[in-house]
């Protein structure tokens, strides 16, 4: 399960790519109400999504070549420069290399090798996200690649995530949880077949990762998402042990899941 006590592998960070900043604000707004503050005037345009005062997301404008707006998931390292190395050596690419963001941390913006883009943060002054798991916050993420044992295999390389396959109603799906953790398996994200033929139409099989937002009524957020320009990739459904999902798009294509999770057992 995610939470903020980050350590190695831990989704820390999550952005949005935007090439309108303010009208992707004015979306989530409405979707998830999220207000946003700006990180300040040196940063060209970043700004923080936040949640009574609390980050919860970011949002910049697109500042690679030819990219397409997206939600980047980063995971925290204690060096990002050898996470790179080691990346590189199990057949990752290197989009952005290392960087100091003044004194918030240190960045990195991969490729893995089933072409899924994700990104490394070294905290400094900015340890990560202030809020997770909780009503219209990051609750899971999940990597869609077509070969699953693959990329399990390299980010075990980097972040020494432990992998445990779970039959599902809709296949196999691998669950990650942290190195280390302890008591009960609680795992934090997973990984999954990229969608066939026909599958998620309007979300193509590519790999990727995708962040997940806890809500409380997913097909109510569904109706927002729609009102407010956004689009139904994968419409609302019930997954056995899981809760109601769907996917959605924002206004400008970038893909996202919502899930309102089934009541923990006591």
């Amino acid at each position: 399960m995610l939470s903020t006590d980050f350590v190695t592998g831990s989704p820390n960070w999550l952005d949005l790519g935007s090439p309108d900043t303010t009208a992707s604000a004015e979306f989530y707004r409405r979707v998830f109400g999220w207000d946003m503050q700006s990180a300040g005037p040196d940063t060209r345009g970043y700004a923080f999504f936040q949640q009574d005062g609390k980050d919860v997301a970011a949002l910049g404008p697109l500042t690679e070549e030819g990219a397409s707006p997206a939600w980047t998931v980063y995971f925290q390292t204690p060096d990002a420069d050898a996470t790179v190395k080691a990346a590189e050596q199990a057949g990752g690419a290197v989009r952005v290399q290392p960087m100091n963001v003044m004194d918030a941390g240190r960045l990195a913006c991969l490729t893995d090798p089933g072409g899924a883009e994700f990104a490394l943060w070294q905290p400094r002054a900015v340890k990560g996200l202030e809020r997770v798991c909780e009503p219209d916050t990051l609750l899971w993420v999940e990597l869609h690649t077509a070969d699953p044992a693959a990329a399990g295999a390299f980010y075990r390389s980097l972040f020494g995530w432990g992998t445990e396959e779970k039959e599902f109603s809709v296949g196999t799906y691998t669950l990650i949880s942290l190195a280390g953790s302890s008591g009960p398996y609680a795992p934090f994200g997973g990984i999954a077949p990229a969608p066939g033929e026909g599958e998620g139409e309007g979300y193509g099989r590519e790999s990727r990762w995708i962040p997940y937002f806890l809500v409380t009524d997913t097909d109510a957020t569904v109706a927002k998402a729609q009102e407010s320009g956004g689009s139904v990739v994968a419409p609302a459904a019930d997954i056995e042990d899981v809760g109601r999902i769907a996917w959605l798009a924002d206004q400008f294509g970038a893909v996202f899941g919502i899930l309102k999770p089934l009541p923990r057992e006591a």
